[in-house]
């Protein structure tokens, strides 16, 4: 058989965009069309592929299957049209794509960890496609988005990430793993779907589960010490946890956790800098107590007392409502994590309902709170009488429905910006058009934790940093905020476009490298050494010419990490 292992490998195949003289020296005379493209012309052949697909799923399986061949040509794609791809290759399509997963697979990418074949993790780990890995990604599926447990098929979302490190934060490509642990699933569908591709057996839970976990951990460390290792899509009862215990072990974070709290911090600190109400006087209630939830939470109480209030009186101006109502101390079903942010027994008399109970709209309207936030997946909970009560709190409530994926949107903006004639301060999780109000035009930013972990993942290559700290989330927040409101008009949204994204990154990473060496986590450079390496490190997707078309990056050794060498 001849080699034609360069054709193969998405990361060094150019297709029609090899040259006559490649096409001989690496032996495909004849097995390419006799045309020599530029890599313009194939990016306009596949942006036309991509226009003329009729669905979201669609257009995101053609580019997975573009991502499969030809990963230079897919991030050059990617760069060039982010803002309308962003919501293709991420949220909200990426939750079509995990719930279809096991009908539209076509080919294998990252690593499945399944526990039937435990006692073989590190022979799976060692057969990574490279050895060279800088940031894994890593889910259970059982917590994807707002859409449940969705088994092996949350490997949709380590694909999805993975991609967005690159796209925004310029992370090599081939130093990147997605990883799902498939411990089985819940999901009654899923098991009786003769289809599904995972392990068709109820979940592992309990001191087997934690096991399991904490065998992959010792696996990772083993062999790959020092990669950077995100946790996406766990439950609450596990993302808690697991986080406690190994994030003083090893480089690791939980971006439900922490990154969507930096980017709501950033958010309202933005939203805060346009009311003219400092976060330390804004009464605020979350809608959702999960693992989002409670990361929210403490950083809006972190940026409280920052601005000199107490952590009780920090504590005081939040409340958070969840399905069975308001959080409070006599709730027996509260986890330790909860407790934190749980309301004395009184509130919960004092804002009952004339129903019984302090249920969301009791509470906006006896707490009267100046900031709503959604992270619950209960599409359309913010209504009409509610969204009116929060216009009565304040004179320019802050209210962010962010539950992915839009249908799951606790409200359209559209509906909040009438509710409170224009006066609402609004993000979402999701994608929304702008919104029409009698002042004009207003956009919808999206509040997308892609502004943060590409930044904080960029930062820690460069920096060499050993550890992730809350506090280099605060900076990344904090440099997101500044950048937000930079001679940008609130119309335009509160926080930058979307297609800004990859501009943004290094700006964001700069700050969070500075904070680690600060924090003592990463070797002492100089803002301006930290700058430098975050130039060299970054990935920029271009086809590598003559010989070198057989290697994806070549490597030199820059202080204490490699760096890859990039065309």
């Amino acid at each position: 058989m001849r080699d034609h292992s360069v054709l193969l490998d998405p990361l060094t195949n150019k297709g029609t965009a090899f040259t006559i003289e490649e096409r001989a020296e690496l032996g495909l005379v004849g097995i390419l069309p006799e045309a020599v493209e530029t890599i313009d012309q194939q990016l306009q052949r596949e942006y036309q592929a991509f226009r003329s697909r009729p669905t979201a799923l669609d257009k995101h399986l053609m580019l997975r299957g573009l991502q499969d061949r030809n990963e230079v040509l897919f991030y050059r794609l990617a760069a060039d049209h982010l803002a309308e791809m962003l919501p293709i290759i991420y949220t909200p399509t990426v939750a079509e794509a995990c719930r279809s997963f096991s009908h539209t697979y076509q080919r294998p990418r990252g690593l499945f960890l399944s526990y039937p074949a435990r006692r073989r993790m590190r022979e799976a780990l060692r057969n990574r496609p490279r050895d060279e890995v800088d940031v894994i990604v890593v889910t259970d599926g059982e917590r994807i988005l707002g859409i449940g447990d969705q088994g092996v098929g949350g490997m949709g979302i380590p694909i999805g990430k993975l991609s967005l490190y690159t796209a925004i934060g310029g992370i090599d490509p081939a130093r990147t793993l997605p990883i799902v642990l498939d411990v089985g699933t819940n999901d009654p569908a899923r098991l009786a779907d003769p289809g599904y591709l995972g392990w068709r057996h109820p979940r592992v839970t309990g001191a087997e589960y934690h096991r399991f976990v904490a065998d992959f951990v010792a696996a990772v460390q083993d062999e790959l010490p020092g990669v950077l290792l995100q946790w996406e899509d766990f439950a609450i009862d596990h993302a808690e946890p697991i986080l406690a215990e190994f994030r003083d072990r090893l480089l690791t974070f939980n971006d439900d956790i922490q990154g969507t709290a930096a980017v709501v911090l950033a958010t309202v600190l933005r939203a805060c800098g346009v009311s003219g109400t400092p976060i330390h006087e804004q009464r605020i209630v979350l809608l959702g107590a999960g693992s989002a939830a409670i990361g929210v939470a403490r950083y809006l109480r972190a940026a409280m007392i920052e601005h000199s209030l107490s952590p009780a009186a920090a504590a005081r101006r939040i409340a958070l409502v969840d399905k069975f109502g308001l959080v409070h101390q006599d709730r027996a079903d509260l986890s330790p994590a909860q407790r934190e942010f749980a309301r004395p027994p009184a509130d919960a008399t004092d804002w009952a309902s004339d129903q019984g109970g302090a249920n969301l709209a009791s509470v906006v309207e006896r707490f009267r709170p100046t900031t709503l936030i959604g992270l619950s997946t209960a599409g359309g909970a913010f209504t009409e009488p509610i969204v009116r009560q929060m216009a009565r709190n304040a004179p320019r409530p802050i209210i962010l429905p962010l539950s992915n994926p839009s249908s799951c949107s606790e409200a359209d903006p559209r509906d909040v910006l009438t509710w409170t004639d224009g006066r609402a301060l609004v993000a979402t999780g999701s994608p929304f058009p702008p919104a029409t109000t009698v002042d004009g035009p207003v956009a919808i930013s999206q509040c997308n934790n892609a502004f943060i972990f590409p930044a904080v993942g960029l930062a820690v290559i460069a920096a060499g940093a050993t550890r992730v700290t809350e506090t280099m989330f605060a900076a990344a927040a904090s440099a997101l905020a500044r950048l937000a409101g930079a001679g940008r008009p609130v119309s335009a949204g509160l926080l930058p476009p979307v297609g800004d994204l990859a501009d943004l990154a290094p700006r964001i990473a700069l700050d969070v490298a500075v904070r680690a060496v600060a924090d003592g986590v990463a070797p002492h450079r100089s803002p301006g050494e930290l700058a430098d390496r975050i130039e060299q490190v970054r990935w920029r997707p271009g086809y590598r010419p003559g010989p070198e078309a057989r290697d994806h990056a070549g490597v030199e050794l820059d202080g204490d990490r490699p760096v890859r060498v990039v065309a």
